[in-house]
């Protein structure tokens, strides 16, 4: 349990770094967060915290389709976004000025975080994000497939964002294409191994006594 809570909070941390990362590049966000900036610029408010209100929207989402969440899943809904926050102008501060390379470098790095970040908290195992527990308590309910599913909600968060003034560009295509494929490889990392098999030793018959000698 201790290394599953360590592996759950580092990973929604690094997770909202990835975030940071992305955005500092200014080659675009991910599908949500494009929703998320495009909120935040409209409203006026810090981005990180729009995730967190995001999410617990999201959340009452969940009520109707009868999806229940667990201990991560309240703790991705809060720490990703506060985490966003904390490092937004740090990070800002290091990489002004950069240019095109180094911000490839933060695209690409933001991208590869943001699957490593994924398949941990995935293999802790504290429930689905506010996101994912949305695409498949409706995979559930409604019997259609997850990339038609999936495909539905993130399109509709990405017009709706790039209408609010989000910002969409290559890294956003680049991020769509490779996430899934950053995630199935790196999940057997932090998977929790299976216990392995109880062998019961078998037991060995008593040995057969010699019968009466034949003549």
């Amino acid at each position: 349990m201790p290394y599953r809570l360590l592996k759950l909070f580092v990973a929604l941390a690094a997770y909202g770094l990835s975030m940071a990362m992305m955005l500092q590049s200014h080659y675009g966000l991910m599908p949500w967060d494009v929703l998320h900036q495009g909120i935040s610029l409209q409203g006026g408010w810090p981005m990180g915290r729009v995730t967190v209100a995001v999410s617990f929207a999201v959340l009452l989402a969940w009520i109707p389709i009868r999806q229940k969440p667990g201990f991560g899943t309240i703790c991705n809904a809060i720490l990703i976004g506060l985490t966003f926050d904390a490092v937004l102008e740090p990070l800002g501060q290091l990489v002004a000025g950069a240019g095109p390379a180094m911000r490839m470098a933060l695209l690409g790095g933001g991208i590869v975080l943001n699957g490593a970040a994924t398949a941990a908290y995935l293999g802790a195992d504290f429930g689905a994000g506010p996101r994912d527990g949305l695409m498949t308590g409706l995979v559930r309910r409604t019997g259609r497939s997850v990339r038609l599913v999936r495909t539905l909600i993130e399109g509709s968060v990405l017009a709706t964002g790039y209408l609010l003034g989000g910002t969409l560009g290559a890294g956003t295509l680049l991020y769509m294409l490779l996430i899934g494929p950053l995630i199935q490889l790196m999940l057997p990392w932090f998977q929790r191994p299976s216990p392995a098999p109880r062998v019961i030793p078998a037991t060995e018959p008593p040995a057969e006594q010699p019968g009466p000698a034949i003549r």
